[in-house]
């Protein structure tokens, strides 16, 4: 374990069983957006739990509404300027189970890179008691319309950030 370690951004390094762990730092959030949800009956399982797959399109919810807050990177926005942006990658972590009319807040943070690739983690809680239910992260690439992946952020991107003041 070395201290430069720690100055390369690894965040906390220790010894667990003989093995050198590493748990890494947090992202620092640039843009931060929180949306409410209501829990449907059509989300729950026979358990009468939240189905695990909604989830996923909890954080799908979170991304629409900070494209509505912060405008130019929501998926028509994207679209609009003539490409789209999958999925690339996707992490998901339960914590605690959703039930049918629970009412929960997702977190979405806009997670800044040099790439060309939009990174967003999440964070639902419970809005009864504040419990984390879930986290997340996601990463998308933009494609062009010929559906070529882009090496370069498109010049949008780039505007996007420059207005929002992200680096």
């Amino acid at each position: 374990i070395r201290d430069t370690d720690r100055s390369r951004g690894l965040g906390d390094v220790y010894k667990r069983q003989g093995r050198v762990m590493v748990r890494r730092k947090k992202s620092e959030a640039s843009l931060v957006n929180k949306t409410s949800l209501r829990v449907r009956f059509s989300e729950v399982d026979s358990m009468q739990i939240v189905w695990h797959g909604e989830y996923v399109r909890y954080f799908e919810d979170g991304r629409e509404a900070f494209g509505r807050e912060f405008a130019g990177l929501g998926y028509m926005d994207i679209y609009a300027s003539g490409y789209t942006a999958p999925i690339v990658e996707l992490h998901l972590q339960y914590r605690k189970p959703l039930k049918v009319n629970d009412t929960a807040v997702v977190e979405t943070r806009y997670i800044a890179t040099e790439a060309a690739k939009v990174c967003f983690e999440y964070t639902i809680r419970s809005a009864t008691d504040g419990e984390i239910v879930a986290k997340g992260s996601s990463t998308q690439v933009f494609l062009d319309a010929r559906g070529e992946l882009q090496l370069l952020a498109p010049e949008f991107y780039r505007k996007w950030k420059e207005r929002w003041e992200v680096k």
